[in-house]
């Protein structure tokens, strides 16, 4: 491979981790939180706001992936090769299930907003339950894990390379292992936590940027 076209890579896969970062950050600052059982919740799911920061976090969850990938090349022919592999591996198949809660949290409790609002009914909002629900829900917590579990085999890889900080993937470990408790904390602590991806997305990005040579 030419050096330009290295670089390339490597500088599109660092972009990758970077916007994905501050994408983690934007989505809870510019989600509405509010009552979800009465029409103040139909309002926020019918804003715009709900939509944009929904298919925001779906972009961030979408770039990881290609982002690890430059991650993994840059370690190729190493001791840790095996490891990023299935790190690469558990993100891209952690992303894939997670997915599909976030466009029903996107599109379907959108919808629901509306039509609430529509027909001034806040019996229709409790259908967001249903959503949320059953084996979409299953789904996306296992997803979750599996990301969790791909972040900590990337900062094990990262910690045994030799060729970037050890600690480097340690915020990123951490933040997407607390993905799932953060939901159950309000807004600034859910802020505090995108903060917390996005330094470790933007700390990886950095070492692999500086790799390129």
């Amino acid at each position: 491979m030419s050096q330009p076209v290295k670089v390339l890579r490597i500088g599109l896969s660092a972009a990758s981790l970077v916007i994905a970062g501050i994408l983690f950050v934007i989505y809870p600052a510019l989600r509405p939180f509010s009552d979800e059982t009465s029409l103040e919740g139909a309002i926020a799911f019918a804003s715009s706001e709900w939509l944009a920061a929904h298919m925001l976090a779906m972009v961030a969850f979408t770039l990881l992936p290609l982002g690890l990938l430059g991650l993994h090349n840059s370690l190729h022919g190493t001791a840790v090769n095996s490891l990023t592999y299935r790190a690469f591996l558990f993100c891209t198949l952690g992303t894939g299930l997670a997915l599909p809660y976030y466009g029903g949290e996107a599109f379907g409790l959108h919808a629901i907003g509306q039509e609430a609002i529509r027909q001034q009914s806040a019996e229709l909002v409790s259908l967001a339950s249903t959503v949320r629900g059953g084996a979409a829900l299953i789904m996306f917590l296992a997803g979750l894990l599996f990301l969790g579990v791909s972040a900590i085999l990337w900062a094990i890889a990262i910690w045994k390379s030799g060729k970037y900080p050890k600690w480097s993937g340690i915020p990123f470990a951490l933040g997407l292992c607390l993905y799932i408790p953060q939901f159950f904390v309000g807004q600034p602590l859910r802020i505090a936590h995108g903060l917390l991806v996005a330094f470790g997305c933007i700390w990886i990005a950095a070492d692999l940027w500086s790799s390129r040579a």
